[in-house]
C-alpha cells in the first residue's frame, strides 16, 4: 500500500518518536498490526515527498556544488513529486499497489498517481482533498509563503550558513495554517475568550489563550521543518489541477477505473466537502455511489488525522473491496 503524507507530514506514518523521527507517527491509529491498513497483511510505504525536509531531496539538501540548494532549488509540481515517487516504486521493483491512499496534499498525489499510472494500483483512497486547488486555497497559501519571504532573515532563501533563519516567518505561516486545520466550533469550544494568564489581553499586554496556543505550535514547528521546504511544498499544492493540459475535469476523472474511497470532514474549512463531492460526482467507481462519504467531526481538516476510528473504518471497507 502506498500512502502519501500531507503538507507537514513525513515518512513516519506509524510508531513512536525516535532518532530521525522527532514526532510520533501521524497515522498510528490507522497503520499497524490489526488496524485498517494492517501491517500483518500489507507492506505500507510512505515516502517523504520530493522538496520536503525529512529525507528526500529538498532545498536544504546539498547540491553537487557542496552547498545547500537554497534559492536554486527548482520549482516542483504535484505531478513532479508523484513522478519521483513512481521512480522510487520502480527502483523497489513494485509493479502494482493494492491501494494508493492520501489525505490533504497526499490526496493530490494519490489522485495524480491514478491518472498517470492507472495500471499500477488496485484501489484509490482520497481523503479531505480536491481535484484542484481553489482560489480560496491559493489565497491562504500565498499569505503563508509571504509570511516567510518577508522575514528579514529569509535572505532570499540562502540562510543556511547564517546564525539566524526565518523562524519567525515560518512560525507565522504555521499559525495561519493551524487556523484552517481546525474548525471554528472546536476553537471556540476549546478556548472561548479565556485569558492565557491573569494579565488582561485588552490593553495590558496579556494574551488570549488561543493566541498562546498558536504561538506554541508555530514556534515548535520551526524546530522540525525547513522554511524553504515549506514554500516548495505549498507552491506545489498551488500547481494542483488534474485538468491542466488534459481536457475537462469530468473527462479526466471519468478515466479512473479503480474502486475509490472519497472521504470528507463536515467541518473542514480548508478542503470543504464541496470539493470531495465534486470528486465523487465524476469518479465512476466511488464506494458510496456518486456522493462522498462524510464524517461529522468538530476537528475540521485535522479530523482525517484525529478521527482514526471512522477514517479507519472507511479504509477497511476500501481494502476489503474486490479489485
Amino acid at each position: 500500500i502506498l500512502v502519501f503524507h500531507a503538507l507537514t507530514g513525513d515518512s513516519h506514518v506509524t510508531g513512536s518518536a525516535g532518532p530521525g523521527h522527532p514526532t510520533t507517527g501521524w497515522w498510528s491509529g490507522i497503520v499497524g498490526p490489526g488496524l485498517a491498513l494492517d501491517t500483518n497483511t500489507w507492506c505500507v510505504i510512505t515516502p517523504n515527498v520530493m522538496g520536503g525536509c525529512q529525507g528526500s531531496t529538498g532545498p536544504a539538501s546539498f547540491s553537487p556544488t557542496g552547498r545547500e540548494w537554497g534559492s536554486r532549488f527548482p520549482y516542483l509540481t504535484i505531478r513532479d513529486q508523484t513522478r519521483a515517487t513512481k521512480m522510487l516504486a520502480d527502483n523497489l521493483g513494485i509493479e502494482r499497489f493494492a491501494a494508493v491512499i492520501g489525505g490533504s496534499m497526499g490526496g493530490m498525489h494519490a489522485l495524480e498517481w491514478a491518472i498517470e499510472y492507472p495500471d499500477t494500483l488496485a484501489r484509490l483512497g482520497l481523503i479531505a482533498t480536491s481535484a484542484s486547488t481553489s482560489a480560496d486555497q491559493l489565497a491562504g497559501n500565498s499569505l503563508q509563503i509571504e509570511a516567510i519571504t518577508v522575514d528579514p532573515f529569509f535572505a532570499s532563501g540562502d540562510y543556511y550558513d547564517h546564525e539566524e533563519g526565518p523562524y519567525r516567518g515560518l512560525a507565522l505561516a504555521r499559525r495561519m495554517a493551524l487556523v484552517n486545520y481546525r474548525s471554528p466550533d472546536e476553537l471556540n469550544d476549546r478556548f472561548e475568550r479565556t485569558w492565557q494568564s491573569s494579565v488582561s489581553p485588552m490593553g495590558d499586554d496579556g494574551r488570549f489563550a488561543v493566541e498562546s496556543y498558536l504561538d506554541f505550535h508555530g514556534n515548535k514547528f520551526t524546530r522540525r521543518f525547513d522554511a524553504n521546504s515549506y514554500i516548495s511544498l505549498v507552491a506545489a499544492m498551488n500547481s494542483h489541477d488534474v485538468s491542466r493540459d488534459r481536457g475537462s475535469l469530468e473527462e479526466v476523472l471519468r478515466e479512473i477505473r479503480q474502486p475509490s474511497l472519497v472521504l470528507g470532514i463536515d467541518s473542514d474549512r480548508l478542503f470543504p466537502i464541496a470539493q470531495q463531492q465534486e470528486l465523487a460526482a465524476h469518479l465512476p467507481h466511488v464506494l458510496s455511489g456518486s456522493v462522498a462519504e462524510i464524517i461529522s467531526s468538530p476537528y475540521g481538516h485535522d479530523g482525517f488525522l484525529i478521527e482514526t476510528e471512522r477514517v479507519g473504518s472507511a479504509l477497511h471497507t476500501l481494502m476489503a473491496t474486490p479489485a
